[in-house]
C-alpha cells in the first residue's frame, strides 16, 4: 500500500448489494476506483479499495460519512484513510510479557529515529505497563486473568488512537480476521525462526528439537493464515551443539528486535510492496537496511564448483540438462 492513495476497507458479513453500492457511492462523488481486492475469511468478509479521489467533488470529512452511512445500512465497518506524510502516521505496539521488542521500539522513537509516533501500547497482559509509563506513552490492558484478549476492546483503541501501523513486539496470540482485514498490509509481526520454518508456538524449542545448525528470526507482514504473510526481514545465528532453548532465545531476542525495527522502517518509509505475496523494497541497494544475511556471508561462501549445464530441454514432461561443451 503506497500513502499516496486513499484507501477504503469494508469487513463485516457479506452481502450481494453492498458492493454494487459501494461504487456507486464512488462514482456520484467523482472517486475512481484503482485497485479493488476482496476476500472471505472465518465467515468474514473484507473489501479494500483504493480510490483516486483527485476529482472529488465533496470534501472528506462529508465523503467519510456517506461511506460511514452506507456500512450501517448494510451493517459492515467501513474506514477511510487518506494520504498523509509519514510524519503525521501513528504506530500502536501490541505486548504479552516480553519487553526487549518493546524497549528497542521505543528507544528509537524516544531518539527521534523512527520517523513517526508511537501513541499507545495495547496489552493482554499489564506486565508491561510500568515500561510503557517510563516513555509516557498509554498503556491498555485487554486481556482477561487467562490472558486472552478482548478483541472488540482493541478496534475500539487503534480507532481511537486513529492507528497506522500496528507492531505485534512478541504478543503471543493469534490476530483474528476481524482485526487483520481492517489493517491488510499494516501490521508487522516479529517470529523467532527463520519462517516458513517452525512457525507458531516455541519456535526456539522446535528447531533444537529438530536439530539446526542456523536459526534465526523473521519480520514479516500479517495475514490470516499464521506466520505466513509476506516476509520482510530476516535475521540468522549459528546453533551450538549443546545450547538449551534458553540459550536460543538469548541469542535471538537482540535479532528479534533489530529485523523489527528495521521492518517498521522500512514500511514507515514507503518502501515496500508486496508482489505474489513476496515483499519487494523501492530501493534495493539501500546501505542502512539488511533485510537477510549479512554481506560478508557472501564472501564467505564458495563461488565453485559449479554445475556445467546452463541449458535444459524439456521433454516428454521431463527437464533434461544439456552439457555446455
Amino acid at each position: 500500500m503506497t500513502r499516496e492513495s486513499t484507501e477504503i476497507t469494508v469487513v463485516g458479513d457479506d452481502d450481494s448489494g453492498l458492493i454494487a453500492d459501494i461504487t456507486a457511492l464512488l462514482f456520484d462523488h467523482g472517486v475512481n476506483i484503482t485497485d479493488l481486492d476482496q476476500a472471505v475469511r472465518d465467515g468474514t468478509f473484507r473489501m479494500t479499495m483504493n480510490v483516486d479521489i483527485s476529482e472529488m467533488i465533496v470534501g472528506r470529512e462529508t465523503f467519510r460519512e456517506k461511506l460511514h452511512e452506507l456500512g450501517d445500512e448494510f451493517d459492515v465497518d467501513v474506514q477511510v484513510r487518506f494520504p498523509s506524510n509519514c510524519e503525521n502516521q501513528s504506530i500502536a505496539v501490541l505486548v504479552t510479557k516480553e519487553s526487549h521488542c518493546l524497549e528497542a521500539l521505543l528507544e528509537r522513537w524516544h531518539d527521534g529515529e523512527l520517523g513517526a509516533d508511537i501513541e499507545v501500547v495495547i496489552g493482554n497482559h499489564d506486565a508491561l505497563e510500568p515500561l510503557a509509563a517510563e516513555y509516557d506513552v498509554p498503556f491498555h490492558d485487554i486481556g482477561d486473568e487467562n490472558g486472552a484478549p478482548n478483541e472488540e476492546e482493541l478496534l475500539d483503541y487503534l480507532a481511537e488512537y486513529d492507528v497506522d501501523l500496528i507492531a505485534l513486539a512478541r504478543y503471543i496470540r493469534i490476530l483474528s480476521p476481524e482485526v487483520v482485514f481492517r489493517y491488510e498490509q499494516r501490521i508487522i509481526n516479529v517470529h523467532p525462526s527463520l519462517l516458513p520454518s517452525f512457525p507458531g508456538a516455541a519456535a526456539y524449542r522446535q528447531a533444537k528439537e529438530e536439530g539446526v545448525r542456523v536459526a534465526g528470526v523473521t519480520a514479516h507482514y500479517v495475514t490470516t493464515d499464521l506466520d505466513q504473510g509476506p516476509i520482510i526481514t530476516q535475521r540468522a545465528f549459528n546453533v551450538p551443539a549443546d545450547a538449551t532453548e534458553a540459550e536460543l532465545k538469548t541469542r535471538g531476542q537482540p535479532l528479534e528486535a533489530e529485523a523489527l525495527i528495521e521492518a517498521v522502517q522500512l514500511h514507515l518509509d514507503d518502501q515496500l510492496t508486496v508482489q505474489q505475496g513476496r515483499t519487494e523494497v523501492e530501493e534495493p541497494d539501500r546501505v542502512d537496511v539488511q533485510l537477510g544475511a549479512p554481506e560478508e556471508l557472501d564472501h564467505a561462501n564458495p563461488d565453485a564448483p559449479r554445475d556445467r549445464h546452463e541449458e535444459s530441454a524439456v521433454s516428454d514432461g521431463e527437464t533434461t540438462a544439456v552439457a555446455d561443451d
